[in-house]
């Protein structure tokens, strides 16, 4: 996996700690640049576990599965694309549920489930011989670094719907997964 489809990846990934982060720009008036670092703290740490902890997983299994790993990984991507799509499409109230207090507990689940798909990305980055700490760092410095900009975006950008940027990153994800099939399938 190149540098660049490492982060194309990142970027996809980091759609939701962006969109998280922009709904706490819009409502969270005080305190903001620690509720900024703080959101992005702990989105950028799930980014940067979850990758590694899906990977491990996937090493105890490895050689049962290594005859159709780049299917696996296929699917992987274009699940998550998908998931990532039909959210979009489905969920058009996101900013509306935000909780409009920022505390470490809540911080820490929306880092948990903004890095869900991180997880499921660790096993498909397995597959690909990725450097798993070098790929889940930029992943975790991606994320960290659009939470930051969507937080502080708000401002600017409050009219244009979270749904483009959430269907784009699915897009890419998909795309992603046919690369890595066509590239073994072309071998």
């Amino acid at each position: 996996m190149s540098f660049f489809d490492l982060f194309l990846l990142a970027l996809a990934l980091s759609v939701d700690s962006a969109v998280v982060s922009f709904s706490y720009g819009l409502i969270i008036k005080q305190k903001r640049l620690k509720n900024a670092i703080l959101l992005a703290v702990s989105t950028g740490m799930g980014q940067f576990v979850m990758p590694i902890v899906g990977w491990v997983g996937t090493n105890s299994v490895s050689s049962y599965i290594s005859h159709f790993d780049h299917w696996i990984s296929f699917l992987v991507f274009l699940l998550l694309g998908l998931n990532i799509i039909y959210g979009a499409v489905n969920d058009s109230e996101k900013e509306d549920n935000a909780e409009k207090k920022l505390n470490l507990k809540i911080a820490f689940m929306i880092g948990v489930a903004t890095s869900i798909d991180a997880c499921a990305a660790g096993v498909m980055l397995y597959f690909v011989n990725a450097p798993i700490l070098f790929a889940a760092s930029i992943i975790g410095l991606v994320s960290f670094i659009n939470s930051i900009a969507g937080f502080y975006s708000c401002c600017r950008l409050h009219k244009v719907p979270t749904r483009y940027i959430e269907i784009a990153s699915g897009v890419i994800l998909i795309l992603l997964g046919a690369k890595v099939l066509f590239e073994h399938l072309a071998n």
